[in-house]
């Protein structure tokens, strides 16, 4: 009967909540106005400029992290871009990525250390080959280090802030720099930071650089304003975080909390008109004055409150069951607040139950993507490799490895000794490749090497260092064992995966037929 003792803990809770209730009411009703009106002034007023310093703060605190991010993601670009940063197809690509891969930035431009623009995203500011000279752009290039720039006219009107990371190669030679705009005066990243003041009541938030010049302003025609400034002001550019009460420009009240954004050198302000957080009080003071609040429905908006508090983790979290096959369930459980018990414990194993199934889902792609024994691609992860290659018109190279006299180490050494040579020779083709090449195994001990971007020369060396570190191996109790390579080469008008594929196979039953042990590419004579 396991109904019973739950329906018991909700008619408790829900006695808890009348009887809470009924204590507010009875507590508003006892206490006289003046001191009352006094005592919650001051309390009002003291919590709504905690309130604003606590919500400066974590505006603050999540304009830093985004700034930290971007800085983060255009770090990475800029490594990538740097690796060949002649390629423009890569650049349009890495722009276009950088761009639509999360919101950060209103647009993307990579820029050589000659000012000229490489490329952009969107693609149709048409000023790829250009050379840029506004101010933001003019002084990336100069820092040479990550960078935020003063607010500026960008070359094609827009008024944005640029933050850039610069490109090095492996020399550290400076190379130019990648980055992301942030338009002000247009739907950007920083309005949805800090967006409009949590009350709808005349509050607002505003950011000021040390030039006091208005960063995000609710007011569109105010960003890039400049101002003289308050008390509120004048302290957050001095590096200040708290709360004060001040007078706005427009001679309004203000409850302000302001916080220093640490990254950019920025101030954030969001303040409350004193008027509109003392307008629910006053309304309760008239109210006792003349007349007694009705007792009912106090009761009902508490106990409707309550209850939506209450309801509110057990919804958050059927509406997240609803989407557990969603790439973000995981993380969207984890934020929902669960305050009481039950929605704790069903918190706790929905996200238990969820963790279980990514493992074992993540188990099955790598078995049905590897081959079991030595861990390279199976036929079927090559197939979509190749594919891929093929789409994208990339040009690669082709090793066909195999083992010499492999079954002779079978029928002396036995399979096991034999699985462990075929380990170890994967291991080879992993030490000798790149991170992005492709080692697959497609027979008893046949293997493919895959070099994306890989010409025919550099592939034969490739193929001669594998060769000859497989032939220095030990391997107990066999000793070592050696290796015949085929090579090939995909032109540049064909890209085709099964010729290039056969055309290593070929090179390779002519290493065998020259003697083993050696490397040949393929040649169609």
């Amino acid at each position: 009967m396991p109904h019973i003792p739950f329906r018991s803990r909700l008619f408790n809770l829900k006695t808890l909540i009348v009887l809470l209730a009924f204590f507010v009411a009875f507590i508003t009703l006892i206490n006289g106005f003046y001191a009352t009106y006094e005592v919650q002034k001051q309390q009002l007023i003291k919590q709504t400029l905690d309130t604003n310093h606590a919500y400066a703060q974590k505006l603050a605190a999540a304009t830093d992290n985004f700034i930290i991010a971007a800085h983060q993601q255009l770090a990475y670009s800029a490594s990538v871009i740097a690796a060949d940063i002649d390629n423009h197809s890569l650049l349009m690509t890495e722009a276009e990525r950088l761009r639509t891969q999360t919101n950060s930035f209103n647009s993307i431009m990579i820029t050589s250390k000659d000012s000229i623009v490489l490329a952009t995203a969107p693609s149709t500011q048409n000023l790829v080959g250009q050379k840029i000279s506004s101010t933001g752009a003019l002084e990336s290039l100069e820092a040479q280090s990550p960078f935020i720039s003063k607010p500026y006219l960008s070359t094609v009107g827009n008024f944005v802030i640029l933050i850039s990371a610069p490109i090095f190669n492996q020399a550290g030679d400076y190379l130019g720099y990648v980055g992301g705009n942030i338009y002000l005066k247009q739907r950007s990243i920083l309005n949805d930071l800090i967006g409009e003041h949590f009350h709808q009541d005349g509050s607002y938030n505003y950011v000021l650089d040390q030039n006091r010049q208005f960063i995000y302003h609710p007011d569109p025609n105010r960003v890039g304003a400049f101002t003289d400034g308050n008390i509120a002001t004048n302290s957050v550019l001095n590096g200040g975080t708290g709360a004060i009460q001040s007078v706005n420009s427009l001679g309004v009240e203000m409850l302000a909390g302001y916080a220093t954004i640490e990254t950019a050198g920025w101030g954030i302000v969001a303040q409350r008109p004193v008027s509109a957080t003392l307008l629910s009080l006053n309304e309760q003071m008239e109210q006792v004055v003349y007349r007694t609040l009705p007792l009912a429905f106090l009761t009902f908006v508490l106990i409707w409150l309550l209850a939506t508090l209450i309801s509110r983790p057990l919804r958050k979290l059927a509406h997240a069951a609803q989407k557990l096959d969603s790439p973000t369930a995981y993380h969207e459980l984890i934020n929902i607040p669960s305050w009481y018990f039950e929605s704790d414990q069903l918190k706790k194993a929905m996200i238990k139950g969820l963790s279980l199934l990514n493992i074992q889902i993540s188990q099955l792609q790598q078995d049905a993507a590897t081959d079991p024994l030595t861990g390279a691609f199976n036929r079927r992860s090559l197939q979509l490799v190749m594919s891929e290659l093929h789409e994208k018109k990339i040009p690669f190279s082709v090793l066909a490895v195999d083992i010499d006299h492999f079954k002779k180490v079978n029928d002396t050494f036995g399979h096991a000794v034999g699985d462990n040579a075929l380990i170890a020779l994967v291991q080879m083709m992993h030490k000798v490749s790149r991170e992005k090449d492709i080692v697959a195994r497609t027979g008893g001990e046949e293997f493919l090497l895959i070099l994306p971007n890989t010409p025919s020369n550099i592939a034969l060396i490739i193929a001669e260092r594998l060769r000859t570190n497989i032939a220095e191996m030990e391997i107990e109790p066999i000793g070592s064992i050696k290796v015949s390579i085929g090579v090939s080469t995909s032109s540049e008008s064909d890209f085709s995966s099964t010729e290039v594929i056969d055309q290593a196979d070929q090179a390779l039953y002519q290493a065998k037929a020259l003697g083993r042990n050696r490397s040949e590419v393929f040649s169609p004579n």
